[in-house]
């Protein structure tokens, strides 16, 4: 396998983890602001996810598992959430932190803290955090209500083309904000095109199962 095929693979794992935790988040809101305990364990989001120069690798497999470290005792303890916070914005990593410490508020309810720890996140470099950090700000402006917002943070992603993350998360968070806002036909319309063009990938499946329920629904 080529080296930028596993280099994808990684990436898609991550924001398939991010995923999941979203849904979640969005099927339980009520619950998690009301204080409800969530363990969510992302080992397997990190393990071996690695986009370093070999020649900094063991320093950089520090940093990372500091903050895969710092996120998994976040919900329990909370000077790790001060940890992770003062790593935001920091270094090379700091992006990494900003968007763990944005999942975690996610989980917790707490739109606004997610909103936040994402704003640290510069427009530059524009890499695969980067872009990470400006979708899951589109979907915390989702779960806001704030749907016009959401397409707005999403179609900026799409005219960039960015190389370094899955355009068909993209596509199908603006389909979700679209049938929020009730503009079913169009949400239809890029829903067909994720599974179309995206037929193996988790958003394919996902972008699948919209069509036929809104398609049920005629």
């Amino acid at each position: 396998m080529k080296k930028t095929e596993r280099h994808h693979l990684k990436e898609d794992e991550f924001v398939h983890g991010m995923e999941r935790i979203l849904h979640f988040a969005k099927e339980w809101r009520k619950e998690l602001i009301a204080g409800a305990t969530i363990l969510v364990a992302l080992a397997v989001v990190f393990a071996g996810f690695r986009i370093v120069r070999s020649a900094t690798a063991r320093r950089d497999s520090r940093v990372l598992g500091e903050i895969l470290k710092l996120r998994g005792e976040a919900a329990k303890d909370p000077q790790s959430i001060a940890k992770l916070e003062a790593m935001t914005g920091r270094g090379p990593y700091g992006r990494v932190a900003s968007v763990s410490l944005a999942t975690h508020w996610i989980e917790q309810g707490d739109l606004e803290k997610a909103q936040a720890a994402l704003a640290k996140v510069k427009d530059a470099p524009r890499d695969f955090f980067y872009y990470q950090a400006r979708d899951l700000a589109a979907q915390v402006a989702l779960l806001k209500g704030q749907t016009d917002e959401a397409i707005a943070i999403l179609q900026k992603i799409e005219e960039d083309k960015p190389k370094d993350y899955v355009l068909d998360a993209v596509l199908f968070h603006r389909a979700e904000a679209l049938e929020k806002k009730g503009s079913r036909a169009e949400a239809l319309d890029l829903y067909k095109k994720v599974q179309t063009d995206y037929p193996q990938s988790y958003f394919g499946y996902e972008a699948s199962l919209r069509v036929k329920k809104l398609e049920g629904a005629k």
